[in-house]
Parts: C-alpha cells; structure tokens; sequence
C-alpha cells in the first residue's frame, strides 16, 4: 500500500474491502444504525497468512451468516488450531452469542477474539447475559480502540488515494463509556451507561448513572480514565 494511491491494485483483499463513507457510518460510535457490519480476519494454524473479508446482515444476523459460511466452505480437522478476529459495529445479541458458543463447543481448535464499536441494547438483561456467557466461554471481547479503528482503516477500506493516515477518528469519550458499561455487564453490575437517540437522526445523547455497586466494584482506574469522574471522590 502507498498513501499516494490508496490501498494498492495488486492487493489480493481489494475487492473485499468495505468503501469509506461505509466504514464511517457503520463504526461511528456515536450513531445508533440498525445495521449490523463485520469485517473479520481468519489465521490458520502457524501460517503467517491472515484471511480478510466483510459481512453484513440478511435475512440472519452477520454473525450467523459468518459461521454457516465458514462451516460450509471449510472442512478441517478439530486438531487443526484457527485464530478469528471479529470487528464489529454492533455486539452480539444474545441469540448470536448463543450460535457462536455452539460452534466453538464444536471446534475447539477455533478461538475468537471481538472487538465491538457499540454495545447491542445493553440495556436487555438476555444481551448482558449473553455476553457474560461468551466471555466465560473463553471469547475475548473488548471495545474498539483508537488502534483497532486505524486497524480496519488500513486493512478493511478502499481508503480515498492519499488518506491512509485519514481515518476517522472518533471522540475517544464515547469508546472509554462503552467500555465501562462492558465492564458492568462482564461483572453482573446493573447498567450504568444511559442513551437516547436523537429523532432527528442516529446520533444519540449518552449519560453516566453510577450507583454505589460501581464505586465499590470497577477499579478506580477505570472510572477516572472516562474523564467523568474526578479523583476527590472517595470509594469505599
């Protein structure tokens, strides 16, 4: 890739890269789109070689389109080990993390990593759980960082020629409270994380409620890292 041309002709993923405005409005953390897109990548074994692709959602939910795809196309050994990395712009549901602890339980050779850019209806105790239960099942999931948004920039986007560097960068604010209420859900504390959208448009308004259970329980590293919290406040 050079930044004068954009990602190059030769690129064997060019023709499975997502166009800019998509990745823009799919992974805008401030936006509540219905639609879901992943873009993912797939390593096999000790190869050096990553996979790239993208999907989104049909009549099924992205993520059970990806699993009926890769079940369907590849046929291996259960010894065989396979990394997955998963950038997603919404987190599963809790029907999906379902689907997805079952097809891990039938390949174990098979881990999975998640990187989310919104947190599905965080709010439904079923989604919470679900989540809690991919976790416990041994899948990585964090919310998408500055690094991982420059990640799929360079590697999922046909870029505009000359903005290889010009990726969207987002208010880091909304990515640090998304990953504060993930970190609710993954230690069973009630939601803390409030958001309602705008009707005008897909932006939504974001509003912290923390309650005694979250001093006491989220290191305080983590909340001061919001900017929300100042270090007077005293934890119990």
């Amino acid at each position: 890739m050079t930044s004068e041309k954009g990602p190059s002709t030769g690129d064997p993923t060019l023709r499975r890269r997502i166009e800019s405005w998509e990745f823009d409005v799919f992974y805008d953390p401030r936006e509540l789109r219905k639609e879901t897109c992943l873009l993912y990548e797939i390593k096999w074994g000790m190869s050096r070689k990553i996979w790239r692709s993208s999907g989104k959602n049909t009549t099924n939910h992205v993520e059970v389109n990806f699993i009926k795809k890769f079940t369907s196309e590849r046929r291996f050994h259960s010894s065989i080990s396979c990394s997955i990395t998963w950038f997603l712009s919404w987190s599963p549901c809790w029907e999906c993390s379902q689907a997805i602890r079952e097809f891990l339980s039938q390949h174990p050779g098979v881990t999975l990593v998640i990187y989310v850019a919104r947190l599905f209806w965080h709010m439904d105790q079923r989604n919470r759980q679900g989540l809690r239960d991919l976790v416990n099942s041994g899948v990585t999931i964090q919310i998408m960082r500055a690094s991982e948004y420059y990640h799929c920039w360079r590697n999922f986007v046909n870029y505009p020629p000359g903005d290889e560097a010009h990726w969207p960068q987002y208010p880091p604010l909304w990515m640090m409270l998304y990953a504060l209420e993930l970190h609710c859900i993954i230690l069973s504390l009630p939601p803390c994380l409030k958001i309602s959208r705008r009707w005008q448009n897909h932006l939504a308004f974001f509003r912290l409620h923390l309650q005694n259970c979250h001093y006491q329980t989220i290191p305080p590293h983590i909340l001061l890292a919001t900017g929300l919290i100042h270090p007077s406040v005293t934890w119990k």
